[in-house]
């Protein structure tokens, strides 16, 4: 999969990155390509038309067609610049079918990383304040959100949020995503930053600092405090029959949900 960027030094240069790039697919080959930007492969030279839609087919010099697909939310996950592990889309969903994030919402994230998790909850109609502590993976970040269409709903804050509470506003975020080792830090101030109502929703791949949330959400009040495992099996069909997968186990990690009452 690749990724072809424009850089014209024109007057309209910053309008020219913050264009959305658009999905070239032909059979099992992936390009990311911003429209009116031209690239060469082997099967010849791509010309991407200003007004390029998600549908239309685009022919290299050689003949060859591409068709144009809109970047959804999904393909985030396998075209942002990576600066650690992101979150798969399936625990993605989890945070966000169990926090309800919808229009209108204000979320509080930490620990940006790559900022996929952000950046989908931006698409899903969220405003999102979210921190990384790494000066270099947040500016990473950003340029993600710009590839994601959604930098002007995204603001990624270097530094570590908990050393920055005061700074925000009482009661001010619906909901509050923490992906830290320190979350349980986080998770004792939710009831001062989350509106009445509001979710924590704490992601850890070990079960040490699962335990530490889940003490803490305890602790300042919180309720429906749950914990799960996020696991997932593939199913494989072929003429012998159908299984899950023998590929290796399908665990990412622990979510735990808490809300404030």
């Amino acid at each position: 999969m690749t990724r072809v960027s424009g850089n014209g030094d024109t007057a309209d240069g910053d309008a020219e990155r913050d264009r959305v790039p658009v999905l070239l697919v032909r059979g099992d080959r992936e390009f990311l390509v911003e429209p009116g930007d031209e690239m060469g492969t082997d099967l010849g030279v791509l010309e991407v038309p200003e007004d390029v839609q998600s549908g239309d087919i685009v022919e290299t010099h050689l003949g060859d067609e591409f068709q144009v697909r809109r970047l959804r939310g999904p393909d985030l996950f396998h075209h942002f610049e990576r600066t650690g592990a992101p979150m798969v889309p399936r625990d993605i969903g989890l945070v966000i079918g169990e926090t309800g994030i919808a229009g209108g919402d204000r979320v509080l994230d930490a620990g940006t990383g790559t900022g996929v998790l952000a950046a989908m909850m931006a698409r899903a109609g969220a405003s999102v304040v979210t921190y990384e502590q790494d000066a270099d993976f947040a500016d990473v970040a950003r340029e993600n959100m710009s590839l994601g269409g959604v930098s002007d709903v995204v603001d990624v804050r270097t530094g570590d949020v908990t050393e920055q509470i005061e700074s925000l506003e009482p009661s001010s975020f619906d909901v509050m995503t923490l992906d830290t080792g320190d979350a349980a830090t986080m998770v004792a101030h939710a009831p001062d930053l989350l509106v009445d109502g509001g979710f924590v929703a704490v992601y850890s791949p070990f079960i040490e600092s699962t335990r530490e949330v889940v003490e803490a959400a305890h602790e300042v009040g919180l309720s429906d405090v749950t914990t799960r495992e996020t696991i997932q099996r593939e199913m494989q069909f072929d003429d012998r029959g159908s299984r899950p997968s023998t590929a290796p186990v399908g665990h990412t990690g622990y979510l735990t949900i808490a809300r404030n009452e």
